[in-house]
Parts: C-alpha cells; sequence; structure tokens
C-alpha cells in the first residue's frame, strides 16, 4: 500500500453525493442478501431436516449467477447499468416480500417455493454482478477510484460479517417473515440509493453486433492482459487450495477441540483482518508496486494456510487465521482496483463478469475441493499442503506475468495498455 499523491483528504471520495448514494445501496443490499440467506436457510432446515437440500441452496442460486455472467457482462456493456441496477434490485424486493408471504401463508408447499425464489435472486446476480463494478467506475471520478474501490470493499465487508447476525436476531424476534419483511426495507433503501444517481452515458459498442461475438471480445481482453488474468487466476487457484473455511468445524471439534464457540471465533478471525486492511486501504490505497504486493499477499496467504494447517494451538490458529483474512483482503482491494482501472467503460462489464465466475468458480468449488482433499489426505494435511500449493500458484504466476509483477495502479492512463500474451517480455505499465 502506497501513500496517496494527488488529493491530500483521504476521504475525498465520500463528499461524492453520487458515491455515497452507491455506498449506502451496497451496505443495505449486502445486509439484507447476507440476512435472507440465513433466514432461507435456518427455515429449510426446519421444514426438511435433512443438511442436503442446505447444500442445495447455494447451487440453486450458483447456477444461474455464473450461467449468466458473460451474458449479463454483455448486457451491462450495451446498456444503462444504472437501470440493471435498478430492474435487479427491484427483483431482490420482490423475492424478499414474496418469502415473507410464503411464511405467512404456512409452508404447506413445501420446499420448492423458497427454491424457485433463490433461482430468481441467482438470475438478478448473473446481471447485477457485472453491472455494477462498470457502474461504479461510472459515478467515481478516474483519479478516486482507488479510493472508491476500498470503501466499497470496506462497506461489503461489514455488511458481510453482520448481515448473518442480523438474520439471526430478526428470526428470533420477529420470525422468518418479519425477517423478510425488513430485507425488503432494506432492499428498498438499496432501489432509492440507486434511483437518486443520476443516469449516466451508455457504454459505445457496436449495433448489431453478435452476443457471443461480445463474450469473445470480452474473454479475450482479459486473457491477453497479464494483469487481469494473472490477478483472477491467483484469487481462483489461492481460494481453491488454500481455503479452509468449509473445514473450520472438524478443526474446532476433533483437532483444536474448542467447541462451537471456539468454532464461532475461528469463523470470524478472517473476516477481522479483512476488515482491518480494507478500512486501512481507504487511508492508503494500493499504488505503486501494486503488483507485487498482490503477489506477496497471496504468497502470505498461503504461508498462513500452512501454519494453520499444522497448528494444534487455538490462539496460534486464530492469528494464522486473522493474517490469512488480512492478506486476502490486501489482495482483494487490489484485484477489485485493477478490475475497474485496467478495462476501458466499453468492456468494463464484461471484464466483470469474467471476474464474477472466477470468484463464484474458486468460491463454490473450492468448498467442494476441500471436502474431498480432506477425504483422501486427512483434514489438516489437505489444508497445510493447499497453503503450499498456493505458494507454488504464486511463483508461477510471477514468473508467467512479468507485467503483474511490475504492475503500479497510480499511473494507469486511461484506455488500457497494449495486450500481451502470458509470457511474452513486454516494457514496464
Amino acid at each position: 500500500m502506497s501513500a496517496p499523491a494527488a488529493d491530500s483528504s483521504n476521504r475525498a471520495v465520500l463528499r461524492l453525493p453520487e458515491f455515497r448514494s452507491l455506498l449506502l445501496a451496497t451496505l443495505c443490499s449486502t445486509l439484507a442478501g447476507r440476512a435472507v440467506a440465513l433466514t432461507v436457510a435456518y427455515q429449510l432446515y426446519q421444514l426438511t431436516k435433512n443438511p442436503l437440500t442446505l447444500g442445495l441452496l447455494g447451487l440453486v442460486e450458483a447456477i444461474p449467477a455464473l450461467s449468466l455472467a458473460l451474458f449479463g457482462g454483455v448486457v451491462a456493456d450495451r446498456n444503462d447499468r444504472r437501470r440493471i441496477l435498478l430492474l435487479t434490485t427491484g427483483v431482490e424486493v420482490g423475492c424478499a416480500f414474496l418469502f415473507a408471504g410464503y411464511a405467512a401463508l404456512g409452508t404447506g408447499s413445501g420446499v420448492w417455493p423458497i427454491l424457485a425464489l433463490i433461482f430468481c435472486l441467482g438470475l438478478a446476480r448473473g446481471f447485477s454482478d457485472p453491472a455494477l463494478p462498470a457502474f461504479e467506475a461510472q459515478v467515481v471520478p478516474r483519479d478516486l477510484l482507488l479510493r472508491a474501490s476500498a470503501w466499497q470493499a470496506s462497506v461489503w465487508q461489514v455488511a458481510a460479517i453482520s448481515g448473518p447476525a442480523l438474520g439471526g436476531v430478526l428470526y428470533a424476534v420477529l420470525g422468518a417473515g418479519g425477517a423478510y419483511l425488513f430485507a425488503a426495507v432494506l432492499f428498498g433503501v438499496a432501489l432509492v440509493c440507486v434511483a437518486s444517481i443520476r443516469p449516466k452515458p451508455r457504454p459505445r459498442f457496436t449495433p448489431g453486433e453478435p452476443v457471443w461475438q461480445s463474450i469473445k471480445e470480452g474473454l479475450a481482453f482479459v486473457l491477453r492482459r497479464q494483469v487481469l488474468v494473472g490477478s483472477m487466476a491467483l484469487d481462483l487457484f489461492s481460494v481453491l487450495f488454500g481455503g479452509a473455511v468449509a473445514l473450520l468445524p472438524i478443526f474446532a471439534s476433533d483437532i483444536l477441540g474448542v467447541g462451537p464457540q471456539g468454532l464461532g471465533i475461528l469463523v470470524a478471525a478472517p473476516s477481522v483482518g479483512a476488515l482491518a486492511v480494507m478500512l486501512y486501504a481507504t487511508n492508503r490505497p494500493p499504488g505503486r508496486g501494486a503488483g507485487r504486493t498482490l503477489l506477496a499477499a497471496v504468497a502470505g496467504f498461503g504461508v498462513c494456510m500452512v501454519v494453520f494447517g499444522l497448528s494444534r494451538n487455538f490462539a496460534l490458529s486464530v492469528a494464522a487465521l486473522v493474517l490469512a483474512g488480512l492478506f486476502d483482503g490486501i489482495s482483494m482491494v487490489i484485484r477489485r482496483a485493477t478490475l475497474r482501472l485496467r478495462a476501458p467503460d466499453h468492456l468494463r462489464g464484461r471484464v466483470s463478469a469474467v471476474s464474477s465466475m472466477f470468484v463464484g468458480a474458486s468460491n463454490e468449488l473450492g468448498a467442494f475441493e476441500s471436502g474431498v482433499a480432506a477425504s483422501l489426505l486427512g483434514t489438516a494435511r489437505s489444508v497445510w499442503l493447499g497453503g503450499v500449493v498456493t505458494l507454488l500458484v504464486v511463483g508461477l504466476t510471477a514468473y508467467l506475468a512479468p507485467e503483474l509483477r511490475a504492475m503500479n495502479l497510480d499511473d494507469v492512463p486511461e484506455g488500457e495498455e497494449r495486450p500481451v500474451a502470458l509470457g511474452a517480455v513486454s516494457e514496464t505499465t
């Protein structure tokens, strides 16, 4: 992280009314989404008493979200991104009200109405995930995008941590119906916030261009840019092989022997580290040397996973997870800033779509990979070996992507650098 050079005020971006509206929209929609996810999971388990149905929840939402991501990126690059966010947030408001209606009418219809609404939320995600980063880059001046990205990441992290807790409290006090209605209100606030932002120009695109040609253009753009494909690959493989979140119940129960209370601390530890570094980044956003910082952060994450996998001491394990979250937070801030600064406006939706597919695949497949590796190798061994693999991935990426190593984010010109294939020798960006 480097000190800001151009603006003496570290919070200049917060003086932008439209960015404040977008920030509040992110806070409210994330809080509501996480509260709904917890309420749905608890309600569904009460209905079925079958843990398999809980696994279906993530799958039912992930399938449409990931399947539509590339098409959603094309839509974001051909249309008014503000209108897309208004429509998708409106779908979330409607789904929350329908969840509340289902809870009020009783559960005689079984689980299918719940799964159908979750599928609709996944459809909305398929369009909103590419549109939001692209719209943010239209709302915030280019010289403030680094700070804006750090603030967005910080607010999202706060909401992601507190949203499930909010959902649990609402469920206990108001019941499922009350929790859904409260979430509908939060989604409604997000809708009003987005509506308060002035419409932005539609991105330029070639009229009549086939959708698949537009998708191909977006994919080719990412794959020819070392800084983009390299940063996305680092995230994919570090989470895929180095993540341990899905295995934390086993560590708490069988390895560390700390029970459910200790499990809560272990689950919260990475978020504490991530939030701390994201708040720090709002004052000192990534700039010069961002590529080296990204590689070092992912390597630090891998080392933390090795320590966590080998540890049999609860305090050391918690410290390793806090540091892992800190390093992951650094890489998240840099990846977000890279995406916004390294993609031209007319391709930003498609680049965001590719990024969301990398993130979604790493999260969904990472939990599955962790379970398979733990069953084959043993829980602890699978975690520390995953950390070793993460370090190998960092080394390979650093070797194949010299432009990523040399990347700076404080002097990126409008329009992006020329394409260079992975492994090619090129001028420093």
